[in-house]
Protein backbone atom coordinates (compact mmCIF):
# COMPACT_ATOMS: atom_id res chain seq x y z
CA UNK A 1 0.00 0.00 0.00
CA UNK A 2 1.30 3.65 -0.40
CA UNK A 3 0.14 6.78 -0.03
CA UNK A 4 0.47 9.67 -2.00
CA UNK A 5 -0.03 12.98 -0.80
CA UNK A 6 -0.81 16.51 -3.03
CA UNK A 7 -2.67 20.25 -2.74
CA UNK A 8 0.34 21.84 -0.93
CA UNK A 9 1.77 24.98 -2.34
CA UNK A 10 2.02 28.95 -1.15
CA UNK A 11 -0.98 30.66 0.02
CA UNK A 12 -1.47 34.20 1.43
CA UNK A 13 -3.03 33.81 4.85
CA UNK A 14 -6.77 33.59 5.18
CA UNK A 15 -6.45 31.70 2.03
CA UNK A 16 -7.92 28.27 1.81
CA UNK A 17 -6.27 24.81 0.54
CA UNK A 18 -7.33 21.45 0.14
CA UNK A 19 -4.92 18.36 0.39
CA UNK A 20 -5.62 15.51 -1.04
CA UNK A 21 -4.32 11.81 -0.21
CA UNK A 22 -4.62 8.97 -2.28
CA UNK A 23 -3.89 4.97 -1.53
CA UNK A 24 -3.54 2.12 -3.23
CA UNK A 25 -4.82 -0.98 -2.38
CA UNK A 26 -8.29 -2.48 -2.02
CA UNK A 27 -8.31 -1.87 2.08
CA UNK A 28 -8.48 1.66 2.29
CA UNK A 29 -11.74 1.41 4.56
CA UNK A 30 -10.24 -0.68 6.86
CA UNK A 31 -7.83 2.13 7.72
CA UNK A 32 -7.92 4.70 10.19
CA UNK A 33 -6.25 7.73 8.27
CA UNK A 34 -4.63 11.07 9.78
CA UNK A 35 -2.58 13.62 9.19
CA UNK A 36 0.62 15.33 10.55
CA UNK A 37 2.67 18.45 9.85
CA UNK A 38 6.22 18.96 10.49
CA UNK A 39 7.26 22.66 10.25
CA UNK A 40 10.56 23.20 9.86
CA UNK A 41 13.12 22.49 12.58
CA UNK A 42 10.38 20.79 14.45
CA UNK A 43 9.42 17.54 15.40
CA UNK A 44 6.01 15.97 13.71
CA UNK A 45 2.64 16.73 15.16
CA UNK A 46 -1.07 15.57 14.73
CA UNK A 47 -3.42 17.68 12.80
CA UNK A 48 -6.52 15.33 11.97
CA UNK A 49 -7.44 11.79 12.17
CA UNK A 50 -10.78 9.92 10.62
CA UNK A 51 -12.23 6.75 11.50
CA UNK A 52 -13.04 3.96 8.72
CA UNK A 53 -16.52 5.28 8.02
CA UNK A 54 -15.95 8.84 8.92
CA UNK A 55 -18.32 8.74 11.62
CA UNK A 56 -15.63 9.92 13.86
CA UNK A 57 -13.32 13.06 13.63
CA UNK A 58 -10.47 14.93 16.05
CA UNK A 59 -8.31 17.96 15.43
CA UNK A 60 -5.81 19.44 17.17
CA UNK A 61 -6.52 22.53 19.20
CA UNK A 62 -4.41 24.52 16.75
CA UNK A 63 -6.87 23.74 13.56
CA UNK A 64 -10.14 22.98 15.06
CA UNK A 65 -12.97 24.74 13.56
CA UNK A 66 -10.60 25.40 10.18
CA UNK A 67 -9.77 22.52 9.07
CA UNK A 68 -11.88 19.59 8.02
CA UNK A 69 -10.77 16.01 7.41
CA UNK A 70 -12.68 13.86 4.71
CA UNK A 71 -12.39 11.14 2.86
CA UNK A 72 -14.32 8.72 0.22
CA UNK A 73 -13.69 5.87 0.12
CA UNK A 74 -14.87 4.62 -3.22
CA UNK A 75 -12.23 6.65 -4.62
CA UNK A 76 -10.12 5.66 -1.52
CA UNK A 77 -8.75 9.53 -0.87
CA UNK A 78 -8.44 11.27 2.60
CA UNK A 79 -9.13 14.82 2.26
CA UNK A 80 -7.73 18.39 4.40
CA UNK A 81 -9.15 21.01 3.72
CA UNK A 82 -8.00 23.65 5.39
CA UNK A 83 -9.17 27.26 5.82
CA UNK A 84 -8.13 30.59 7.25
CA UNK A 85 -4.80 29.76 7.21
CA UNK A 86 -2.01 31.33 9.53
CA UNK A 87 1.64 31.40 8.50
CA UNK A 88 2.30 29.25 11.78
CA UNK A 89 0.29 26.43 9.24
CA UNK A 90 3.37 26.57 7.77
CA UNK A 91 4.68 23.15 7.01
CA UNK A 92 4.85 19.69 5.29
CA UNK A 93 1.64 17.29 6.17
CA UNK A 94 2.07 14.03 5.96
CA UNK A 95 -0.99 11.64 5.27
CA UNK A 96 -0.86 8.49 7.34
CA UNK A 97 -2.58 5.25 7.49
CA UNK A 98 -3.30 2.75 9.86
CA UNK A 99 -3.64 -0.47 8.28
CA UNK A 100 -3.17 -3.38 11.42
CA UNK A 101 -6.08 -3.54 13.28
CA UNK A 102 -6.70 -1.46 16.12
CA UNK A 103 -9.37 -0.63 18.68
CA UNK A 104 -9.60 3.03 18.65
CA UNK A 105 -11.75 4.62 16.22
CA UNK A 106 -9.53 7.44 15.40
CA UNK A 107 -5.23 7.93 16.33
CA UNK A 108 -3.43 10.68 17.43
CA UNK A 109 -0.26 10.09 17.78
CA UNK A 110 2.82 9.16 15.26
CA UNK A 111 3.16 5.54 16.69
CA UNK A 112 -0.30 4.89 15.87
CA UNK A 113 -0.07 4.66 12.30
CA UNK A 114 2.08 2.20 10.33
CA UNK A 115 2.01 3.96 6.86
CA UNK A 116 2.96 7.31 5.36
CA UNK A 117 2.42 9.36 2.28
CA UNK A 118 5.99 11.49 1.20
CA UNK A 119 4.94 15.06 2.23
CA UNK A 120 3.11 18.03 0.74
CA UNK A 121 4.37 21.24 1.71
CA UNK A 122 2.29 24.27 2.82
CA UNK A 123 3.63 27.76 2.66
CA UNK A 124 1.83 30.45 4.33
CA UNK A 125 2.53 33.75 3.85
CA UNK A 126 1.98 36.84 6.16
Amino acid sequence: VQLQASGGGLVQAGGSLRLSCAASGRTFDSYVMGWFRQASGKERVFVATISRAATVTDYAASVKGRFTISRDNAKNTVYLQMNSLKPEDTAVYFCAARSRAVTGMVLTTSPDYDLWGQGTLVTVSS
